[in-house]
């Protein structure tokens, strides 16, 4: 008998007994705050009996007993309110079973008691829209140690509204948060969600998280985040054998309990194709919306809901209910927010995952997108000039699926590509990620990334040459904001370009992208970035040691030249050469570029 800490009184408690004067279709799913006490709401088909425990109660088992719908248990317990805890008692046969309530949004820690929480909040006047998905900027976080002061004490949301003023000054629109499901311990990159309707009560629990999306979006920047449905757990999972039930020893009610279970995180993932769990998830997806006004979601390697091994292209590994849930669980978003951003991780490549589903698609708005973020990699971290791809290097600027530039999230660094044996681009080039040929070549890749096709985002710190790998119980060294406080304006100016902030690069926005000149040998090339309504911005990338004083071109444009940027700028570092012009001759555009540097132009208005 699972009891937890609480251990059951001999006689009945004198509370007033459950009240089933309810209407069961219109009782929500968990604990609800009612006007008289508290509904509660479960789904366990194989249950002989369930009651609610707490602290209402004396947690005493024998006096809320739940009554049956179906497979669904419900009642309500007069004079129970916000904050009080309980558990579901749950009998099959001679198991008795002590679970947490999967709906419960928020509980005392992973493997501790639910809490009944009043959903209502004051978000004051804000009314906040994200901006057009082509004007987006991302800046992917994780809340645990973006703001941790001492090793291993993870920050809160309250820690992290103290850096929104940091985000407004670099000028980024949307953060990107790393997921915040309640999961085992304090410590993790949050892929093992325990309870994914929870907020992890290291970072301060549901109230906070509301708090930090209240201030966020008071200061002009929207919230994406991220969730994980591929898999849920593997530890501190109350949703296992939930009701008693599993078949070849899995996990019972909410997972599939064949060779479909099997994940490369455990034999957790859920069973897509039973209408509860779809559900479950389904209304996982309206909580964050709806109750904490997300602007977006990105979703955790969707290849693993829609494959069994990742592997798209087999048949038989194929789980078309996981490809229906998501088609759904973007019908549903879009319902709820039109204009919200919905992102997957599936690092396929596949079209098909931002198509409608009237062309079979799963209708995501955009998806991580290997065909950048692998080869620039690679490019940059090259040691030898020699062996930089110039036709690798245009096909990642210019790739978009479904010829729409907004389909794709393009990335020099993101939590996967920094850890896993892998380190900060900088560092992947010099280990302190400090000298000059590590801060060229990373401020070239971010140069790339600002200036091509695609919804742009960083990675926390990467705006100061963040060093190493990134690591959930290490606090970012903030010192090298000062250190390196020329190569964050590099970025801010970077950002005030894709944003269009001072009127002249709006094209950085917008759909084309023509290569105009590639040169493999000596490493330059030059591509147009323009729509039908735009001034054309024209960008220069020297991938080479090599500083070019005089590198000509034929003749692109005839208006005077206005120069935007320069990498290459010594504001930006002292031992930047300010190498960097271009100016027309009679029938020749002359560009003076330094090593692994970046020009962006426009022609004079």
């Amino acid at each position: 008998m699972d009891t937890r800490s609480h251990p059951f009184p001999e006689q009945s408690s004198s509370q007033v007994p459950a009240n089933y004067q309810l209407d069961f279709l219109s009782t929500p799913m968990g604990s609800t705050i009612t006007d008289s006490g508290v509904s509660f709401k479960v789904w366990a088909p194989n249950a002989d009996a369930v009651s609610v425990i707490g602290s209402f109660n004396d947690w005493n088992k024998e006096s809320f007993p739940l009554k049956r719908e179906g497979e669904f248990w419900f009642g309500e317990w007069t004079g129970a309110r916000e904050s009080d805890e309980y558990l579901y008692q749950i009998t099959n046969g001679d198991q008795e079973l002590s679970r947490i309530d999967p709906y419960a949004r928020e509980v005392t820690n992973s493997v501790g008691n639910s809490i009944v929480f009043d959903t209502d909040f004051d978000w004051g006047d804000s009314n906040y829209r994200l901006p057009s998905h082509h004007e987006i900027v991302i800046y992917e976080l994780h809340v645990g140690s973006f703001a941790m002061s001492i090793p291993g004490q993870p920050a809160t949301f309250d820690k992290l509204i103290e850096h929104i003023s940091y985000f407004q000054d670099l000028g980024i629109n949307v953060i990107q948060v790393m997921p915040t499901a309640e999961f085992a311990g304090d410590i993790s990159w949050g892929y093992n969600p325990a309870h994914i309707f929870a907020v992890e009560e290291a970072y301060g629990g549901p109230l906070a998280f509301k708090r930090f999306v209240r201030a966020a979006h008071e200061a002009g920047i929207g919230v994406i985040l991220d969730v994980v449905y591929n898999h849920f757990g593997p530890s501190d999972l109350d949703l296992w054998q939930f009701d008693g039930w599993s078949e070849n020893d899995k996990g019972g009610i909410y997972f599939y309990n064949d060779h479909r279970a099997e994940t490369p995180w455990g034999a957790t993932r859920p069973n897509y194709g039973a209408p509860e769990v779809q559900n479950f998830i389904l209304n996982n997806i309206r909580m964050w919306i709806e109750e904490y006004r997300v602007d977006g979601l990105r979703l955790d390697m969707t290849v693993f809901m829609r494959t069994i091994s990742g592997n798209p292209h087999d048949e038989g590994d194929y789980i078309p209910e996981g490809w229906e849930l998501c088609q759904r669980v973007n019908q549903l978003a879009r319902e709820i927010k039109p204009n919200i951003l919905m992102i997957c991780e599936d690092l396929q490549g596949q079209e098909e995952l931002t198509q409608t589903a009237e062309e079979g698609g799963a209708e995501f708005n955009s998806q991580w997108d290997k065909h950048f973020v692998h080869p620039i990699r690679q490019i940059l971290i090259e040691p030898d000039d020699k062996k930089r791809d110039m036709a690798h290097l245009q096909h990642a600027i210019t790739h978009t699926y479904n010829e729409s530039h907004t389909t794709r999230v393009i990335y020099t660094e993101s939590h996967d590509e920094v850890a896993n044996g892998q380190q900060r681009l900088a560092s992947e080039v010099d280990w302190e990620a400090a000298n000059w040929f590590a801060a060229k070549r990373a401020t070239l890749g971010v140069s790339i990334m600002m200036t091509s096709p695609g919804i742009p985002m960083f990675f926390q710190g990467q705006e100061f040459l963040q060093a190493g790998w990134f690591n959930e119980t290490s606090p970012m060294d903030w010192s090298r904001v000062q250190r390196f406080d020329g190569i964050r304006d590099m970025h801010k100016d970077l950002i005030a370009l894709r944003t269009n902030e001072g009127g002249y690069s709006e094209a950085l926005t917008m759909p084309y992208c023509q290569v105009l000149h590639s040169n493999d040998q000596a490493k330059i090339i030059l591509y147009k970035r323009w729509s039908d309504e735009s001034v054309p911005v024209y960008v220069v990338l020297n991938l080479s040691q090599r500083r070019y004083n005089s590198y000509q071109f034929n003749k692109f444009l005839s208006a005077d030249i206005k120069m935007l940027f320069n990498s290459n700028a010594k504001i930006y570092r002292d031992d930047f050469d300010d190498t960097g012009h271009v100016k027309h001759l009679k029938d020749k555009i002359d560009v003076a570029i330094g090593a692994y540097s970046c020009l962006i132009f426009t022609e004079q208005q």
